[in-house]
């Protein structure tokens, strides 16, 4: 696959992957609908009731350590992929040996932060999660260190992140396949909470899940929150992004955009001869040296 560093000179050119049978593409163009599925989104147009939105909302933390509770630590794949899509884990290094402090922002159960313990043994990482469930279950891995990592239980749209991190010391931050899960309104307090422990001059690596992705189109009628918001039947949620909005939702807390892009990959499975298409957004936001009208000091 492509490296995060090259992605500039990488747009639209299909890379196949051996270890999981899947094609892979890269640009800044949405996925085209066939007639079938533009006429499945167009039906789907009622949205789940108010009354119903403020109670996922208000029980969004209930939801997720539910799903936690049903699914313990075996529901996410770890992702070794990591370092390979984000070279900015290694670029952003000046000396080979020098000690990086990362910080993953919804950590989950540890599928992507014990990985990269694993494979860089010169980072330090930070870690929090919504649920107090995936936090413990963390903290009860095998890898688990004091030494190398510091987990914590933390609501990044409403607490203050600098009670467990201090401020501007973290090398890179971590945001994947979290935002979606927040409600949109709510998607900047994230970006403005992490922003003030990140250094200047470094970067958020953020991927998610992207504008007509195979997840939103499988989603019955009677699920729709909002413009592409949609319920699971376990009352999580997920937001499908599209790359104007979360260029906007960055910039607007003051990131630079240094990479913002579609990844579109065909999933084949051979054996029942289907192509699952699957698209996520992958970018990185950078932290001004100066300060910008945006912000105070």
């Amino acid at each position: 696959m492509s490296q995060e560093n090259t992605s500039a000179n990488c747009l639209n050119i299909i890379t196949t992957s051996i270890e999981d049978d899947a094609f892979q593409k890269k640009g800044h163009s949405a996925r085209i609908l066939s007639p079938e599925e533009v006429e499945r989104l167009a039906k789907d147009q009622v949205l789940v009731s108010e009354f119903k939105q403020l109670k996922l909302e208000k029980e969004a933390q209930k939801n997720w350590d539910l799903f936690y509770k049903r699914n313990s630590t075996n529901f996410f794949k770890d992702r070794h992929w990591t370092t390979r899509e984000f070279q900015e884990l290694k670029a952003c290094r000046e000396f080979a040996d020098q000690k990086l402090t990362i910080l993953e922002a919804g950590c989950g159960v540890g599928n992507c932060l014990f990985p990269l313990l694993e494979e860089d043994l010169n980072i330090f990482a930070y870690a929090c999660d919504f649920s107090p469930r995936a936090v413990e279950y963390v903290k009860k891995n095998a890898l688990y260190s004091t030494e190398r990592c510091k987990v914590f239980q933390c609501d990044l749209t409403k607490d203050d992140i600098l009670e467990n991190i201090p401020a501007d010391s973290v090398d890179v931050v971590t945001l994947i396949f979290v935002l979606s899960a927040i409600h949109p309104d709510k998607m900047h307090l994230v970006l403005k909470n992490i922003y003030k422990v990140l250094k200047p001059g470094k970067c958020v690596l953020f991927r998610d899940y992207g504008l007509y992705d195979h997840a939103m189109l499988r989603f019955k009628p009677g699920s729709k929150l909002g413009e592409n918001f949609y319920v699971r039947q376990d009352g999580t949620r997920s937001y499908f992004f599209t790359e104007e909005f979360l260029s906007q939702l960055f910039k607007a807390e003051g990131y630079e955009q240094v990479a913002n892009e579609y990844v579109q990959r065909e999933t084949v499975n051979r054996k029942e001869d289907l192509c699952v298409p699957r698209v996520f957004l992958q970018g990185k936001f950078q932290k001004p040296f100066s300060l910008t009208g945006n912000e105070t000091a």
